[in-house]
């Protein structure tokens, strides 16, 4: 279950992708669509998040800045 950690409310406009850049803070950036190149990004919103190994920070539908536990395991790949 994921946890919020900052209540932003940011309105997402379509085509862009949200995400939580190496400075913990909420960037889009232009989604590239078929011969379209994407766009570089930009700061929406500074947070300034310190991340914890082994979760992952991901922008909610509400806007909002959230992390869950990783689920790791599975089969390990034969070689």
């Amino acid at each position: 279950m994921a946890e919020k950690l900052v209540k932003l409310g940011i309105k997402r406009v379509k085509g862009c992708l949200y995400y939580i850049d190496k400075q913990g803070d909420v960037s889009c950036a232009k989604m590239a669509r078929g011969t379209k190149k994407g766009g570089s990004p930009k700061k929406v919103a500074k947070v300034g998040i310190k991340r914890k190994e082994g979760y992952l920070y991901f922008l909610d539908k509400k806007g909002d800045v959230s992390c869950a536990k990783m689920k790791r395991g599975g089969k390990r790949k034969k070689r």
